[in-house]
C-alpha cells in the first residue's frame, strides 16, 4: 500500500463518519461494496427502500423517492458527515448540489491509480472545468488544502501542450505553455510546491502527486484512459469544498474505496 493510500485509508479507519450513498440503481455488487465499507465509516443508503429490500441489506436504508436532493439535504442539514454519489444521476445530484450550496461552480479532484499501482490527485477531470488560468490557481488552492486534509504535503505537476522547446509551432499549444507557466509562477509565490512538466505526464506521474491537466477535456481523457482503458482505479473525486461530497463515475458500480475517501476527508469527533 503506497503512502497516500495508507494515510487515507487510516484516517477513514480513525474518523469512521457517518457517510451516505446515493442508491439510483441497486445491485448486489453495489450493497455488497457498500457493506465492506463498514470497517470504514457507518455507511447509510439514500434511495428507494423497496428497490434496496429485493437485494437485501443490514444496512440502514433512508427512503426517498427523490434521492438526488435528499442526500443533498441531509448533507446540508449535517444529519451525515459526507456523501458519495454513487449511481445518482450526476446532472440532477450535482446541479441541486451547486443550488443548496449557493456555489456558482464546481471543482472536483479525482484520486487515482495507475495500472502498476502509482497513486495520483488528477484534476480538472470535469470537461468544463479548469479553462483559465485563474480556475487553474483555485485548484491548486483547493485541491493542496483537499489533499493535506489526508495529512499529505502534495507536489503539483502542471501540465501544458507541447514540449518547452516546442513554443512557436502552434498558437494554442503556445497558449498552454504560456498558461502553465503563469500559473506555476503565481503559485510559487503563494507558497505551493509547483513545477510545469509541459506535455511529459510520463515524467510528472511519480514525482508529483497532484497532476494539473492543460483543460478539462483533457484531464477527462487522462482519467479515462488510465481507469477504463489501461485498467486503472478510480477512487472518486471529492468536490472541493468545506461539507464532504465524493463524486464518482457510474463505471464499475465499486464504492467502498470512495466511501473511504469521503471518511477520510471528514473531521474527526473528538
Amino acid at each position: 500500500m503506497s503512502g497516500i493510500i495508507f494515510n487515507i485509508h487510516k484516517k477513514a479507519v480513525d474518523n469512521h463518519a457517518r457517510i451516505a450513498l446515493g442508491i439510483g440503481s441497486s445491485t448486489p455488487k453495489l450493497l455488497q461494496s457498500a457493506a465492506l465499507a463498514e470497517e470504514f465509516a457507518d455507511v447509510v443508503l439514500v434511495g428507494d427502500r423497496q428497490n434496496i429490500n429485493k437485494i437485501g441489506t443490514h444496512l440502514e436504508v433512508i427512503h426517498s423517492d427523490e434521492p438526488t436532493r435528499t442526500i443533498v439535504d441531509l448533507l446540508v442539514k449535517g444529519d451525515i458527515d459526507g456523501a458519495v454519489r454513487g449511481t445518482l444521476s450526476a446532472t440532477s445530484t450535482l446541479s441541486y448540489l451547486k443550488q443548496a450550496l449557493n456555489m456558482k461552480s464546481l471543482y472536483r479532484i479525482a484520486l487515482l491509480e495507475t495500472p502498476d499501482g502509482t497513486p495520483l490527485f488528477l484534476a480538472p477531470v470535469g470537461i468544463d472545468e479548469g479553462g483559465t488560468r485563474e480556475q487553474k490557481l483555485e485548484f491548486i488552492r483547493r485541491g493542496v488544502e483537499h489533499i493535506r486534509r489526508f495529512g499529505i504535503e502534495p507536489k503539483v505537476g502542471l501540465l501544458s501542450g507541447g514540449r518547452f522547446e516546442d513554443k512557436g509551432r502552434d498558437t494554442y499549444v503556445d497558449k498552454t505553455l504560456e498558461d502553465a507557466d503563469y500559473v506555476t509562477n503565481m503559485a510559487q509565490l503563494e507558497g505551493y510546491d509547483v513545477k510545469h512538466y509541459g506535455i511529459l505526464i510520463e515524467d510528472a506521474i511519480g514525482e508529483a502527486d497532484f497532476i494539473l491537466a492543460p483543460d478539462g477535456i483533457s484531464g477527462n481523457l487522462i482519467f479515462r484512459t488510465l481507469v477504463l482503458v489501461a485498467g486503472g482505479y478510480g477512487y472518486g473525486a471529492p468536490v472541493l469544498m468545506d461539507k464532504v461530497f465524493v463524486d464518482t463515475s457510474r463505471v464499475g458500480g465499486h464504492y467502498t474505496k470512495a466511501i473511504m475517501m469521503a471518511s477520510a476527508l471528514c473531521v474527526r469527533k473528538e
